[in-house]
């Protein structure tokens, strides 16, 4: 039996705090990456660059975050969805497994946010495992109107054999996209308990990992102070079978 350990975690971009105040976690988030000890990373809110920032903190990382971020001997693949005045950032995936394809599609619903999937084809083994990461939008008709659209996406780039692992942050304020994606064919592990935000103080699960030709087997969320303090969101880690 193989087990695929899938982790998804918003980083906020590496930064915590605002103002004068702010303080650069990027380091702490690359120890706390490899301590998730997963075989793929799902990672929201990278940053590629950030002028202002790299002047601003004096260790800011000379690589981009996702290149950083990457434990020894995984892959990293990462995709801008968002460029601002100072910089870019977007999703990210590290795998354990090797890269076989990378796609990318716009899913941005209207001009106050971008956003996007990253699509990234790892061979497991000698199978193939499609993974699609996903930071869905703020308003609650997007996010239906986005996860329609992965829909979509899914038809026409995947095929219907292959099995399929979706995540990120979703936005999903009280599962409630969980009845359209289970009609797509994806199931996530049920938890009451799973909350990942905020960080602190966690009241919500925005966080999710689903599967489509994969048994959901469990899922972790690491707790503590510590995991508090790198970003305003826990990550997640869910095991599936495969």
């Amino acid at each position: 039996m193989t087990v695929l350990r899938v982790a998804t975690y918003n980083i906020h971009k590496g930064v915590q705090g605002i103002g004068p105040a702010r303080r650069l976690e990027i380091h702490n988030i690359g120890h706390a990456v490899e301590q998730l000890d997963a075989d793929v990373v799902l990672l929201q809110e990278v940053r590629k660059l950030h002028r202002r920032e790299e002047r601003y903190f004096t260790r800011w990382p000379e690589l981009p975050q996702a290149e950083f971020l990457c434990p020894e001997g995984y892959f990293a693949v990462y995709q801008t969805n968002a460029t601002t005045r100072h910089g870019e950032h977007g999703n990210a995936l590290l795998s354990r497994w090797p890269v076989v394809s990378q796609g990318h599609e716009d899913m941005s619903d209207h001009r106050f946010e971008q956003r996007g999937l990253l699509h990234v084809q790892v061979r497991v083994g000698r199978r193939d495992v499609h993974v699609i990461v996903l930071h869905l939008g703020l308003i609650a008709a997007s996010r239906v109107r986005q996860v329609e659209q992965l829909g979509r996406y899914i038809e026409r780039e995947v095929p219907r054999t292959a099995p399929v692992l979706i995540g990120g942050d979703l936005n999903d304020w009280g599962a409630k996209l969980r009845p359209q994606l289970k009609a797509l064919g994806f199931l996530d592990h049920v938890q009451p308990k799973a909350a990942t935000y905020p960080s602190r103080l966690p009241l919500a699960q925005l966080d999710f990992v689903y599967a489509r030709g994969l048994k959901p087997l469990g899922i972790e969320i690491p707790r503590g102070r510590v995991w508090g303090q790198m970003s305003d969101h826990l990550p997640l880690v869910a095991s599936f079978r495969l």
